[in-house]
């Protein structure tokens, strides 16, 4: 009997000394809420990525900035602060200038253009992705966010002439420079900072996604959409480079596949995602503004000082993707 006790004892310390398979984390900075478009997308990452590796890969989402703005997500992902991020595409715009070609004033001005781009390995995504590698972030996938709009209070922006002298909220230097262009005044505030800057009117005038109207409820602030699409909204989902190659490779193709995925998805259903967010920012009493040809000639009239900044600036890089994207 003693025997088998002293036996038993060895077995379960045996049991408890072996050693358990680690579950890998990945922590994921998010700048919107988890019900915004963006979040839901990354919710079907996580969902996928979870299932597929039986538990072996946990996927926890911080959303709404509570750990950090998306302005912070570049660095924090390519220092391994934290394991993912997710940033608007003009973040990188200081790695590389290159990242601005999506923001060129009405440059891919149909959907059919935008797929083109944003197909990985592309003239245009291609040189973009490559470039933040050299951050230390590896690109998972891009998440469509839609097209830019204006947004006020008391009446449209129809033509250049309306945001003279005005204070805008832009998210990128290259929409600046067009802001500048007809006008205005930029000044470069976070997504997750918008509703306060139009409550406190320290702008006048607001660039965001229609989407991003319906997830922050803007119409609390502002009263008037005015459909410009002068540029393509682009985020992207990153993960840090050291982090992606320690991962074992059935763990990558897992994400890699997940990701792929959740690309996909949120491209497929953006028009949707769109059309439905208009509807709900014209049900909390927005107006919807769609400027005239005329008016539209007139956005485009002023756009030319911002496409020759960025052939100065890229050089024949530039010069190549803008040929490129004009080839699509």
């Amino acid at each position: 009997m003693k025997f088998r006790s002293l036996a038993l004892i060895a077995a379960m310390a045996a049991f408890v000394a072996a050693p358990v398979a680690a579950q890998t984390t990945l922590r994921i900075s998010l700048q919107t809420s988890l019900k915004s478009h963006l979040g839901q997308n990354l919710a079907m990452f996580q969902k996928e990525v979870e299932e597929a590796s039986a538990g072996d890969i946990k996927i926890e989402i911080y959303d709404s900035a509570t750990l950090y703005k998306d302005n912070e997500v570049p660095a924090a992902v390519g220092a391994g602060s934290i394991e993912m991020g997710v940033a608007s595409l003009t973040r990188y715009v200081g790695d590389s200038a290159l990242v601005d070609v999506m923001y060129q004033p009405f440059l891919f001005d149909t959907e059919a253009k935008v797929r083109k781009a944003v197909a990985a390995g592309s003239p245009v995504r291609g040189p973009i992705d490559a470039a933040i590698a050299e951050t230390g972030s590896t690109v998972l996938w891009w998440q469509a966010y839609g097209s830019s709009v204006f947004l006020s209070k008391g009446g449209p922006i129809k033509t250049p002439a309306d945001l003279v002298g005005k204070k805008v909220r832009v998210f990128g230097k290259t929409l600046g420079e067009f802001v500048a262009a007809a006008g205005g005044s930029p000044t470069v505030i976070s997504g997750s900072e918008q509703y306060l800057a139009y409550q406190r009117g320290t702008v006048d005038i607001g660039m965001t996604g229609v989407s991003g109207v319906q997830s922050r409820k803007l119409w609390e602030v502002m009263d008037t959409i005015t459909v410009a699409n002068n540029a393509v909204i682009e985020f992207i989902v990153v993960i840090n480079t050291n982090v992606w190659n320690g991962l074992k490779e059935g763990q990558r193709a897992i994400i890699r596949t997940a990701a792929s995925n959740a690309e996909t998805a949120l491209r497929d259903g953006m028009a949707k995602i769109e059309a439905a967010a208009y509807a709900e920012a014209v049900s909390h009493g927005m107006a919807v503004y769609q400027p005239t040809e005329d008016e539209m000639n007139a956005w485009r009239g002023v756009s030319n000082p911002v496409y020759a900044t960025f052939r100065r600036v890229n050089g024949d890089a530039g010069v190549r993707m803008l040929e490129a994207a004009a080839a699509f």
